[in-house]
């Protein structure tokens, strides 16, 4: 099959490779000329685990191709997919899709035969027939059917998810149209891999319905956290006596400081507008929503209690600024207001994310000391502070820490570390919803309302 790919960011790229690589034919469509460049010598401009070497391989082959010509690319093509960004549109959270109106003019002009167009992109239900009657209006002479195929790529395993994914959405309206999208996706068939053909609405309506399920989920289990503090329960012990339930499933039930990245911020935001607009509002999703932002806000002030309720002067070691590990994506990462806030309050940051560190800086404060590695971030420390589960961070031992720093409170917004082995090495240790350390946080929270006036009630959102 001759594919092309209109969009070389994340879901463009990740899936012109994959397409190339299960042995289509793909073209990638990008405007930018130094990006251009850089793609056609291999150089990658986003951070995804292997993604370098599939694409380097299936240039080689002459499967992927780089292009800034739609006339170059879209002549031949089975399908061409529109796979640009859809961010939340300023001022009222819809999705704006300026980009993918503009790819699909572009694309009217330089067609040349009938045409099967692919939406890959996030896009409101109802884009798929607004894209069809554009093109129906721009090309009266040309045959051209519109499929919706909404992706549900994971950064960090996006690779993964494209090859072996619980199912592939196919909105079609025609029997042509779900022949091309049935060969195209012929070898993840072959696979095992469910091809689940609706109508256009229907998909749209799925990828929304998705993310607003697995935020749902991050956001339950984080109450479940604040719950777990005030009752002394464990929160890991929760979360897996509910995940065993087969009717609900382990996975998105680890606490952390809020969801950010890509998608669920922009995704539960768009999917609130478009219930909003329907006349049936979401309550569950504008709960997740408002929880979501309390939560992230409330962060820097659970670090400020811990800390005594004030950190001017004292130096405070982050470890990560990514929204998640495995990429360099800091869209609405909790790492950005937390070290926003603590800068204001007077804290000395150094920090440290295994590829995020680049994008940071022009998102943070130009106080901030980027260090080489996790050692240097808590060397002479007075607080650590864990936002990023890096694989890598995981392996810092207790002692280790303990040598390292001045002071002795590690603040684990991701609960990669063994309470018992933080206390034993005598750090004053504070995860999310477990036990230890309990009574010593009630103590700092009591000591933050004389310290500081606003470290209360930030406390209060996150506890």
């Amino acid at each position: 099959m001759r594919i092309v790919m209109i969009g070389d960011g994340y879901v463009g790229l990740v899936s012109g490779a994959c397409f190339a690589d299960l042995g289509s034919h793909v073209t990638v469509v990008e405007a930018d000329h130094g990006r251009l460049t850089a793609l056609k010598a291999g150089r990658i401009p986003i951070y995804e685990p292997d993604l370098d070497r599939l694409v380097v391989e299936n240039i080689a082959a002459s499967r992927l191709s780089f292009t800034h010509r739609f006339e170059e690319a879209v002549g031949g093509a089975d399908a061409v997919f529109l796979a640009v960004g859809t961010p939340s549109r300023r001022g009222d959270g819809h999705a704006d899709l300026g980009h993918v109106f503009a790819a699909a003019e572009g694309l009217a002009a330089a067609l040349t035969g009938p045409t099967v167009v692919v939406t890959k992109s996030t896009v409101p239900v109802g884009t798929g027939r607004r894209i069809a009657a554009l093109m129906a209006e721009l090309r009266p002479d040309l045959e051209i059917e519109v499929v919706s195929n909404p992706e549900f790529l994971r950064e960090g395993s996006a690779i993964r998810d494209f090859m072996r994914p619980d199912r592939v959405v196919i909105g079609v309206e025609t029997p042509h149209a779900r022949a091309v999208l049935g060969q195209i996706y012929g070898r993840l068939a072959l696979g095992g891999t469910p091809l689940l053909f609706t109508g256009l609405e229907s998909a749209e309506l799925i990828k929304y319905a998705a993310n607003g399920f697995l935020a749902m989920k991050v956001t339950y289990i984080n109450e479940m956290a604040d719950l777990c503090e005030r009752l002394g329960a464990d929160v890991l012990d929760v979360a897996q006596g509910i995940g065993l339930d087969r009717r609900i499933g382990g996975k998105f039930l680890a606490p952390g400081p809020g969801f950010g990245g890509s998608c669920f911020p922009k995704d539960t935001l768009a999917l609130m507008r478009i219930a909003q607009d329907a006349g049936a509002p979401s309550r569950l999703i504008e709960a997740v929503i408002g929880a979501n932002d309390a939560r992230k806000s409330g962060m820097a002030g659970r670090i400020i209690a811990a800390a005594g309720g004030t950190v001017r002067g004292r130096r405070i070691g982050v470890l990560g600024l990514a929204f998640k590990p495995d990429t360099d994506d800091l869209r609405d990462a909790p790492a950005i207001g937390i070290i926003h806030r603590l800068s204001e309050d007077g804290a000395k940051i150094r920090a440290y994310d295994p590829v995020g560190m680049e994008a940071a800086r022009g998102l943070l404060p130009g106080s901030v000391h980027y260090c080489r590695d996790a050692a240097e971030a808590a060397q002479e420390a007075d607080a650590l502070v864990i936002v990023t589960e890096w694989n890598e961070f995981r392996s810092l031992s207790a002692d280790r820490l303990k040598a390292a720093m001045r002071g002795r409170i590690i603040i684990d917004l991701r609960n990669i570390f063994e309470p018992e082995a933080m206390r034993r090495a005598g750090l004053r240790y504070h995860p999310l919803g477990r036990p230890p350390g309990r009574a010593a946080e009630a103590k700092v929270r009591m000591s933050a309302t004389a310290a500081d006036a606003d470290a209360q009630p930030a406390m209060a959102d996150a506890a």
